[in-house]
């Protein structure tokens, strides 16, 4: 089929900053003894809304005898997360290509709060390619794995959900896009990829796997008209 629009996730699928975010994430969460596998842990929590994200730390905080999360702990994980952002975030490869390429209706639908969003689009110079439509998880009632966020982008775009390409690395955002009635294509070219992420990708409900942005320029031109 064609595509009315395509709707990217940010973190791992046009920015390498998930990688980044996880290494913080666990490191910090082992201090106050919360230690995740990393399977468990990118299948629970990457895509996932921002106030679910801190709702399941903090229960399972409380699961462990330990009370409520510290409440120095999220200003002392946010400093230390925009610290490596600031050094060493980059775009994923192709994905400017790919952007060059296509010049149909997009967007970029994140679970990172709004500021945040349009500081890594400016920081690795993708925030141009999108603007205005840059959504976030922020401005709709329920975050991924609901659909609010995609139908929130699609109406913004003027497009038919059932016609509109989602690209999603996390088993949460492929749920919120399959809700949202969309087609969902899996990610996996980021460098947070893991043994097992297209697996889990593909187990969500992801309609196929792609590793990288040429892989998908390759794939959205072949789906196109002759």
């Amino acid at each position: 089929m064609t595509f009315e629009a395509i709707l990217f996730d940010c973190d791992g699928v046009l920015v390498d900053s998930e990688i980044i975010y996880v290494e913080v994430e666990r490191e910090h969460l082992a201090r106050i003894g919360l230690q995740y596998d990393l399977d468990e842990y990118m299948s629970r929590f990457q895509g996932l809304g921002s106030s679910d994200f801190w709702a399941a730390l903090d229960r399972d905080h409380r699961a462990i005898g330990k009370g409520p999360l510290p409440e120095t702990f999220g200003p002392e994980l946010d400093a230390a997360t925009m610290d490596r952002i600031d050094r060493e975030l980059s775009e994923i490869a192709g994905i400017k290509q790919l952007l060059e390429a296509h010049d149909g209706p997009r967007a970029v639908a994140s679970s990172s709060r709004l500021h945040r969003l349009v500081h890594k689009l400016q920081h690795t110079g993708l925030y141009d390619y999108f603007e205005p439509h840059i959504y976030s998880g922020e401005q709709v009632a329920n975050g991924k794995p609901a659909p609010d966020l995609f139908l929130l982008a699609a109406e913004k775009l003027g497009v038919d959900p059932a016609a509109t390409l989602v690209v999603e690395d996390s088993s949460n955002g492929v749920k919120a896009g399959l809700a949202a009635g969309m087609t969902v294509w899996g990610f996996v070219g980021g460098g947070h990829s893991h043994d097992g992420h297209a697996g889990q990708l593909l187990e969500a409900g992801a309609h196929k796997v792609v590793e990288s942005h040429g892989n998908m320029a390759e794939l959205l031109s072949s789906e196109a008209p002759a």
